[in-house]
């Protein structure tokens, strides 16, 4: 019985209350002097992310977005709702998850502007869609989804390190999804070849969130249990929720079929429900290596999801990729650690 609420409360707005594992955006505490790093923090559930850490004081906020008229509406909304103070508290800055380049460039001009780093949220991400590549030629999906994410973490790392060092929880969040378990047959995580195969929109996506949920664990092996205990590292998944990717974007993969998930409209999860895996493991939660969904129940996820030797292979292509592609581009990024 336990598992069928879960389950409903997972993936169904107005059912939160049914799970085992109870959180509310009011159990958010308060943040005052910490700094926070948003991506995709313009809209939906990053905007639901970026409303809740400004609701509860946190000191700065760095909210990484594509598309500036989006920004705009963003800042508005927060001038009208929070005050101009907390809008004030907001640095938005232009960042294609997809170019690395730029993605580390952002990296830096973060770490230029503050002493510290408490909590990033890696929650940009393409949508189910259909296959395309990169200006670099690597799958969109991956090359945004994942491996933009491991370029920007890879650069804050030194100053989440120095946060935690000097006595601080450091948490990081990556946006996975229940699709992960659909990733497309044969995922092996072996070459670049693999990741360029059209795999079709669904399993495209799912194979990215698959990666998320592995970077993760993999984060929390390399750090929490590597030297750095007070980084904790964790996945979400939030839902079926009502944002632009599901009432807009469905519709260039699935011009007809779109139809179905705008039929689902009242019975998906708002922004707000959405985020709250992301901000219990970004505010509270004292674990690591966890995959939690809504509100904050702890699941296991996919087998795929948990096998550390393909979590390494993951990461390993991830470097490779991103060394060799931004090398073939005459601009390479060497220097990034993984870890």
């Amino acid at each position: 019985m336990d598992a069928i609420k879960n389950t409903l409360a997972e993936n169904f707005g107005g059912l939160g209350g049914l799970g085992t594992h109870q959180f509310s955006l009011d159990d958010v505490p308060d943040l005052s002097g910490k700094v926070a790093v948003v991506t995709g923090g313009s809209e939906g559930i990053g905007y639901g992310c970026t409303y809740t850490l400004l609701k509860h004081n946190i000191a700065k906020l760095y909210v990484l977005s594509v598309e500036p008229e989006v920004v705009k509406g963003a800042k508005d909304a927060i001038a009208k709702e929070l005050g101009q103070d907390a809008a004030n508290k907001t640095h938005w800055l232009q960042c294609d998850l997809a170019d690395w380049h730029q993605t580390k460039e952002v990296a830096e001009t973060i770490k230029k502007s503050t002493d510290r780093l408490d909590i990033l949220i890696n929650n940009a991400g393409r949508g189910i869609m259909t296959y395309q590549l990169s200006d670099l030629g690597v799958d969109r999906h991956m090359a945004v989804n994942h491996m933009g994410h491991v370029v920007l973490t890879s650069y804050l790392l030194p100053l989440l390190k120095e946060t935690a060092k000097n006595g601080n929880t450091v948490r990081i969040s990556c946006q996975g999804s229940n699709l992960h378990e659909s990733p497309g047959s044969d995922v092996k995580f072996a070459s670049l070849e693999e990741l360029n195969r059209d795999l079709g929109p669904n399993p495209q996506y799912g194979r990215s969130k698959l990666a998320n949920i592995l970077y993760a664990r993999y984060l929390a092996r390399k750090l929490t249990h590597g030297g750095h205990p007070n980084i904790l590292v964790n996945a979400t998944h939030p839902g079926i929720v009502s944002t632009r990717q599901s009432t807009e974007h469905i519709f260039e993969p699935y011009p007809l079929a779109g139809y179905g998930m705008l039929a689902l409209e009242p019975f998906k999860k708002s922004q707000f429900e959405a985020a709250a895996p992301t901000m219990y493991v970004t505010t509270v939660t004292k674990n690591s290596g966890e995959y939690i969904c809504p509100p904050a129940i702890p699941e296991p996820g996919s087998e795929l999801s948990r096998d550390e030797e393909l979590g390494d292979r993951l990461m390993e292509l991830t470097r490779t990729t991103i060394v060799n592609k931004t090398r073939e581009a005459g601009k390479p990024i060497e220097d990034f650690e993984l870890y």
